[in-house]
């Protein structure tokens, strides 16, 4: 999924980073109006958004991926592959602000600014883990019929877990058309929050993690990670700017995808 370049204009790009269960199809509307947008008024971006491994239409199952830094391969293997002075916008969504706050840690010098679209954001002193445990143990939404399965006997595969019909149409999709509902119930796969493997984790790091711009992007009718949550994420681990769009469930990049794409151009422009 990229954009076509004015082959004499310097590249810029945007990676959107899909949350758990989800995959780069999430990003459907977004991916497609940036492009749009960005050719319009003259800017050359290269848009991305890839699928995590197990996720999207990844041929590898969810037993054939081990760690969390296994599972944001492919977002890590597309900064890696940046041509040496050029950088990139991430957007994170969800279980993807982890992904991106881990590429952050181990490409600093490749990442332009960081964008937690509703998303997990962790600080630099508690392991990754935290900010998810911290949002299961406060009662902040009920699970319904979501499905979460303990790690093999061995402790060597992830717990899995998987959005429930019913979840998604009152907590995730709330405010999503009902041709996206459809979509979402046709194509989530089975994921993991990597708990176990993120709770062993160091904190991310100041110089690194800690070093990269950052903006927090709060969607306010969120009711799968409210905006208590995220504002209490953006206490812990300030950062450069906090943006809101209104209008916008948990799914924001189906909801309110016009807005969100202004908000990355925004973005983008601004840090460059």
């Amino acid at each position: 999924m990229e954009a076509a370049l004015d082959s004499g204009a310097k590249v810029k790009h945007i990676i959107l980073v899909h949350g758990v269960c989800h995959g780069g199809w999430s990003w459907y509307k977004v991916a497609a109006g940036l492009r749009s947008a960005a050719a319009a008024a003259g800017h050359a971006y290269r848009v991305h958004a890839p699928d995590l491994a197990a996720s999207g239409i990844d041929d590898r199952r969810l037993p054939e991926v081990a760690t969390f830094s296994e599972y944001t391969g492919p977002l890590l293997d597309a900064l890696r592959s940046l041509p040496a002075g050029e950088k990139a916008v991430l957007v994170g969504h969800s279980l993807g602000g982890l992904s991106v706050a881990l590429a952050a840690e181990m490409f600093p010098d490749k990442v332009a600014v960081a964008a937690f679209l509703s998303a997990y954001m962790p600080d630099c002193v508690s392991p990754p883990s935290h900010v998810l445990m911290q949002h299961g143990e406060g009662n902040w939404v009920s699970p319904l019929d979501n499905e979460m399965k303990p790690q093999d006997a061995d402790g060597r595969l992830p717990a899995s877990f998987m959005f429930g019909p019913q979840f998604i149409q009152q907590k995730l999709y709330q405010l999503c058309s009902s041709e996206d509902i459809t979509l979402a119930k046709s194509l989530i796969r089975v994921g993991s929050l990597f708990l176990e493997d993120l709770q062993a984790r160091q904190p991310f790091t100041e110089e690194r993690y800690g070093s990269v711009r950052k903006v927090y992007v709060v969607c306010k009718q969120d009711v799968t990670i409210p905006e208590a949550y995220q504002m209490l994420m953006v206490a812990k681990n300030p950062v450069d700017e906090v943006r809101e769009i209104d209008g916008a469930d948990h799914m924001a990049m189906l909801s309110a995808p016009e807005q969100v794409v202004k908000c990355i151009l925004d973005i983008a422009e601004k840090y460059k």
